[in-house]
């Protein structure tokens, strides 16, 4: 498919740091509705990506991410990844029942 650009990350970004989007990702196995509604949301800024294409780029930035984070922990400073403090945000400091608790 076609590579994604910064801007198109971003807005899945922007999208998957919904909590209520969060908190779906979390507890589905079986997760195509939900990708279907963050398509959805990315046609509304102009982007053309269906449910597959955002489940693989969610997938694949999850993955990344969590490379990056477990060299980090084990001393590793030099990898890196180009959207790692916005996942950070969303993957890296709480569990959805801490998110849920900090709503109230």
């Amino acid at each position: 498919g076609r590579h994604w650009t910064v801007n198109e990350v971003r807005a899945l970004i922007r999208i998957w740091s919904d909590k209520n989007i969060q908190q779906q990702l979390e507890g589905a196995a079986r997760n195509k509705r939900i990708f279907e509604q963050v398509a959805a949301r990315l046609q509304k800024f102009g982007i053309d990506r269906d449910w597959k294409q955002c489940r693989t780029k969610y997938k694949n930035l999850k993955h990344e991410y969590k490379s990056v984070k477990s060299a980090q922990d084990s001393g590793n400073t030099s990898k890196s990844m180009k959207f790692f403090n916005e996942l950070d945000a969303i993957l890296g400091h709480c569990t959805i029942e801490q998110a849920s608790k900090s709503d109230d």
